[in-house]
């Protein structure tokens, strides 16, 4: 997967004059904040140098995986066709190309950042957007968030990992009773962002929430640690990427995990594919979730006809 036209194109003439060895530095420094997911006060985007290496190195991999939610959250929810967003830790306008890109009909956009500096970049980056009415806001997500009308979507991307867990249960909650329909929490593909995300479903599930997806039911996750429920998305690197990241190979693997509820039923699902599928001669072997809230290893194999002809055209996380 990659940028959409406009916004890489926005992307490069933001990164123009910035120095390599500057951005390769930046770069490093944030990888360490985000994996050691560091709480220490400070703001992972706090100046300028931060907020271009993630353009340059993060922006692609948090797009693929936040648009590739939004695709399976638009299969099983083929009415929803949101005009309103509001978007909370929204860094550089992240899940704004995501949206627009997924429903072209989005019309108005609230997006809130405590960082000025990714802030700054995200405004730059939001002239070249097709969605009309834009309004950035400087804002705390760990002192709550207000506001008056209910969105159609209301997102929260790879922001829970930066809270203490008290302020994540406040905040899912404030944001899912600022939700006209849909909520969408997107976190890094990890055992941790996986269990902030079934956090969020138990909340979410207590507040009468109807999961869209992943989940394909409303029962406890079936999956037990060490194993964890995540998907990836498989993104390409521009030379500007690969130099920053000091990488050799084209692409990168973006391990993600979330959790898409609505105020309404989405469409009904029989299973969710949990892992690469192995496909050998006739047979196709999967792991799947499935409506009844089990976790089942199932081989499909050409005796089973239609069954077979649609795992064959099936990939790791979607439905069956």
């Amino acid at each position: 997967m990659e940028l959409p036209l406009l916004l890489r194109q926005a992307v490069d003439q933001a990164l123009e004059g910035v120095a390599i060895a500057d951005l390769t530095r930046a770069a490093a420094s944030l990888s360490e904040r985000y994996r050691g997911e560091t709480r220490d006060g400070r703001l992972h985007l706090a100046d300028d140098l931060s907020a271009k290496a993630y353009l340059a190195t993060r922006l692609p991999a948090t797009y693929a995986a936040i648009r590739a939610a939004m695709t399976e959250l638009a299969e099983r929810h083929p009415d929803f066709t949101p005009e309103s967003l509001l978007d909370v830790g929204a860094g550089p306008g992240t899940v704004l190309w995501a949206a627009s890109n997924c429903w072209p009909g989005l019309k108005t956009a609230r997006l809130v950042e405590a960082s000025g500096a990714i802030r700054k970049c995200g405004e730059t980056l939001a002239e070249a957007s097709p969605v009309a009415a834009i309004d950035w806001q400087s804002g705390d997500v760990t002192k709550g968030v207000t506001g008056v009308n209910r969105p159609d979507l209301v997102s929260l991307a790879y922001v829970l990992s930066e809270l203490a867990p008290e302020a994540r249960d406040r905040l899912v909650g404030q944001l899912w009773a600022l939700t006209g329909d849909v909520l969408l929490l997107v976190e890094p593909g990890t055992p941790k962002g996986w269990e902030r995300i079934l956090a969020a479903r138990e909340r979410l599930i207590a507040l009468d929430a109807h999961i869209l997806a992943p989940c394909p039911h409303r029962s406890p996750c079936p999956i037990k640690s060490p194993d964890w429920c995540h998907f990836s998305r498989r993104v390409a690197r521009s030379r500007l990427h690969r130099l920053a990241k000091q990488a050799d190979v084209p692409w990168e693997d973006e391990k993600f995990i979330y959790l898409a509820a609505s105020r309404k039923a989405g469409l009904p699902a029989e299973a969710r594919i949990l892992a690469p599928p192995r496909a050998s001669k006739g047979r196709i072997d999967l792991k799947l979730c499935t409506a009844d809230g089990s976790l089942q290893e199932r081989t499909v194999s050409k005796r089973d006809g239609a069954l077979f002809k649609t795992a064959r055209r099936r990939d790791w996380g979607e439905f069956l």
